[in-house]
């Protein structure tokens, strides 16, 4: 298969799940009668970049916790802070084949969120099992305890790559033996079936043969896709914080913005943004709405920072998901600055 026609494959996918980061965040937006004046607009302000794929699989949790904290324990505050533990996660192909699940023990920690478990892309092996349960669970909540990845894994999923709040990874199978089993059962069905269903031992070897087949054609994507991203950040300056989305080069520069009250010039109560990178924002004053800022980092991408084509794409479509936040804080410079892969 061409390196063309593989990145082609990788960007379309994306793009099927491009919004998911969203989902929930409606239903936070919503309680703005909870809570301190402001407090709801800035949880939803936080939503969508704890969703993003370059953002910690606990973050959400935290964020759930930090609803039912801050705007009280109403039916309506529940069930928004129990839809976004419950929310897909996206995760960036170009850097992952399977979804990432938060293994922290102690999260969420209201006990109006415990054994929720997350949906999972539809595409992901085993996301059938996942999302029926992760249905169930919003009306009838999981027990067994131990963290949502291993619910999901007693649950019979173990498709996935565990992350604690630190940021650490680790294999699916190395958090509860439940899911070896369950996995081996749920293969062991999988394969009377295919006997059954396709005529006896010829099919199995028809279907060994194209399991293969596939496996080659993955791992040729695989190797692609990792070299493409290998060269890409091969001509990224030394020194020069790198994204976490593999196959984004900013190259000279580091792309973030960030939100601060009474820059000079500016009242103490007036916030506003300006990027962080001396290169970047040089010649820039700071500005009020997010978008001017945003706009000068893209264009000096190009101008000043020599990045390659994803880092310009993936800046583009940053811009309009933080614009259309439309939030002046620090969420929108944490949001804008996680989708480009920097924390």
């Amino acid at each position: 298969m061409s390196k063309v026609a593989i990145l082609s494959a990788l960007v379309a996918l994306t793009q099927a799940r491009f919004g998911q980061e969203q989902v929930p965040c409606p239903a936070i937006q919503a309680l703005g009668a909870f809570g301190n004046p402001g407090q709801a607009g800035t949880l939803a302000g936080q939503c969508p970049g704890v969703l993003l794929a370059g953002a910690n699989a606990c973050a959400k949790l935290s964020l759930a916790d930090d609803i039912i904290t801050q705007l009280g324990t109403d039916p309506q505050v529940i069930a928004a802070a129990q839809g976004l533990v419950n929310a897909e996660k996206n995760f960036n192909p170009f850097a992952e084949a399977i979804p990432t699940i938060c293994s922290e023990a102690g999260l969420p920690a209201s006990a109006e969120l415990q054994g929720i478990i997350p949906l999972v892309d539809p595409d992901v092996t085993g996301s059938d099992v996942q999302n029926a349960n992760a249905a169930a669970s919003l009306a009838n909540p999981l027990n067994g305890g131990g963290s949502v990845a291993d619910l999901s894994i007693q649950g019979g999923f173990s498709n996935f790559t565990t992350q604690d709040v630190a940021g650490a990874k680790a294999a699916a199978a190395g958090v509860a033996a439940a899911g070896a089993g369950a996995g081996a059962a749920a293969g062991n069905n999988a394969n009377q079936n295919a006997n059954q269903n396709a005529g006896g031992e010829q099919a199995v070897q028809c279907a060994g043969a194209g399991a293969a087949a596939d496996n080659e054609a993955d791992n040729e994507a695989d190797n692609e896709a990792d070299n493409e991203a290998a060269n890409d950040n091969a001509g990224a300056n030394a020194g020069v914080q790198q994204s976490s989305i593999a196959g984004l080069d900013f190259g000279k520069c580091v792309p973030t913005i960030d939100f601060q009250l009474g820059r000079p010039g500016r009242k103490a109560d007036e916030g506003t943004f300006l990027p962080t990178d001396e290169l970047v924002a040089k010649g820039q004053q700071d500005a009020l709405n997010v978008n001017i800022i945003i706009n000068r980092v893209c264009d000096q991408l190009t101008n000043v920072c020599e990045a390659n084509q994803a880092a310009k794409d993936a800046c583009d479509q940053a811009q309009t998901e933080a614009a259309g936040l439309g939030a002046k804080d620090p969420a929108t410079a944490d949001f804008f600055n996680q989708a480009l892969g920097f924390a």
